[in-house]
């Protein structure tokens, strides 16, 4: 649960991010530097702190089944990008001035680990489900841009953050999504586990009680 709550914290601010940028791109970014630079530092935290109380109440034993695939024990990945958030969260808002002429191509990374830890969730779960094509585009749309925008921001026209705040929403949409497909399998995974050793204790315990009815006959 603390996954899915640190995710949708992630693309909550990603959301938020991608609408100022739209909204207020032609006016002062000073104000919008240190905003930007507080939602990374606490979608960051949240992630983080999600993580390690995930992995400290992570008992669960690994699981497969005959071809290899993961059935439960699942391990939450290292949550790379809510690092990188903590630490460009911190230098946006104590530092704003300095970075403002950088401000597009620290998005536009900011981007390009986003779509990499979306790509990472979605392998991570297609090891045990089948994923849509349709779950691939938008991550490959997102790191599209970021890698244009970092390597060539002339090419995507005179308003190159009014495209990242717009991938900066997509992505923020598409990582909700994805977290609430990717929980819903999961429990719905966990939920036939334990209904599958119910099953097989009750048969185990029928077939422990067959010699005893033989015996009194």
């Amino acid at each position: 649960m603390q996954i899915i709550q640190s995710s949708l914290a992630r693309a909550l601010s990603a959301i938020i991010m991608g609408v100022l940028l739209i909204k207020y791109r032609e006016e002062t970014v000073t104000w919008l530097t240190i905003v930007i630079g507080i939602l990374f530092f606490l979608s960051g935290v949240i992630s983080c702190v999600a993580y390690f109380v995930a992995r400290r109440r992570d008992n669960d034993v690994q699981l497969f089944d005959a071809d290899g695939r993961q059935l439960s024990g699942f391990k939450p990945s290292f949550p790379l990008t809510g690092l990188g958030s903590i630490v460009l969260g911190l230098i946006l808002a104590l530092m704003p001035g300095a970075f403002i002429s950088w401000l597009m191509f620290i998005l536009a990374a900011i981007l390009i680990l986003g779509a990499i830890g979306q790509f990472v969730s979605l392998a991570a779960i297609s090891r045990t489900f089948r994923v849509g094509f349709y779950f691939w585009i938008m991550p490959s749309v997102i790191l599209l841009v970021g890698l244009i925008a970092l390597i060539k921001p002339s090419a995507i026209a005179s308003a190159p953050l009014f495209v990242i705040g717009w991938c900066m929403l997509l992505y923020g949409v598409s990582e909700s999504v994805n977290s609430i497909k990717i929980y819903l399998i999961r429990k719905k995974m966990k939920a036939a586990d334990m209904k599958a050793a119910a099953e097989a204790e009750k048969n185990g315990e029928k077939d422990e009680s067959l010699p005893t009815a033989i015996e009194n006959d």
